[in-house]
């Protein structure tokens, strides 16, 4: 009989805003309600409460691990998998969360409620990263929202990496003399968003974890890390080569013939 299904661990950054502790609380019970049948716990990685190092050796059972981190970088690649392996060495671990179609819809949501117009220029603008690969998860969400936007969509950071926020937001004003929309490429309010905010747009959207398209992709996440643990299916090729070898008993207890002596 199969045992319950794994635990998911939502693995957060961690923030000093109330607020955005709130906003990923109520995405972890959001996690909890799409899937009824599985445990959902939430743990941070520095400054929040739990820590995800209390968390996971807490979990009995199988856990994946999903990170609520939506471009790679340092949490991603060095600070995550250092707690994994000194925690729960058995867990799997998924992928970030973008970039992904489902972040491209949720995105263009927020822009419409915002108000987008279509003489607008669009920033997508996130924290920002040292690691050259999380500025390019970044830039190709970037990417995605353009073409979904059918305009251009600039990336542009609030931290690390170029070109900075203010700095894209003021050529962006002297290029097209109109308005200017940053779609906050983070999660939850706090630091970054309160970065974006004040980098001198004429409107910033809403943070993504309200938008159910968060929560389908957590799960879709969660999936993923699982279908890669299962075993490939031996190719055909191998399986056709996988036939009775003439000296082995047949079914009827009586060894093969080969066609060499049945036609003699």
């Amino acid at each position: 009989m199969a045992g319950p299904p794994p635990t998911l661990v939502l693995a957060a950054h961690g923030t000093r805003s109330a607020a955005g502790e709130r906003t990923l609380a109520a995405l972890a019970g959001s996690v909890r309600r799409a899937r009824p049948g599985h445990r959902v716990e939430l743990g941070f990685l520095e400054i929040s409460g739990p820590p995800l190092a209390d968390v996971l050796p807490a979990v009995h059972g199988p856990v994946v691990v999903v990170p609520l981190l939506l471009a790679g970088g340092y949490h991603v690649h060095i600070d995550l998998p250092e707690v994994i392996a000194a925690r729960r060495p058995d867990a799997l671990v998924a992928g970030p969360l973008g970039p992904h179609s489902l972040l491209t819809s949720a995105l263009a949501r927020t822009l419409d409620r915002a108000g987008l117009r279509g003489a607008d220029t669009v920033i997508l603008a996130a924290a920002g990263s040292s690691d050259p690969a999380g500025l390019a998860d970044v830039r190709a969400a970037a990417r995605r929202l353009a073409v979904r936007l059918s305009r251009p969509v600039t990336a542009a950071f609030a931290a690390s990496g170029t070109p900075s926020l203010p700095g894209a937001v003021d050529r962006a004003r002297v290029r097209s003399g109109g308005r200017v929309l940053v779609a906050s490429y983070v999660l939850a309010p706090g630091f970054f968003h309160d970065r974006l905010a004040g980098a001198g747009a004429d409107l910033v959207t809403a943070p993504l974890a309200p938008d159910p398209a968060v929560t389908a992709l957590i799960w879709h996440r969660f999936d993923e890390a699982l279908e890669r643990r299962r075993p490939a299916p031996a190719p055909a090729s191998m399986q056709a080569r996988a036939v009775v070898h003439p000296s082995a008993p047949r079914p009827g207890g009586q060894p093969s013939v080969s066609r060499s002596r049945r036609r003699r």
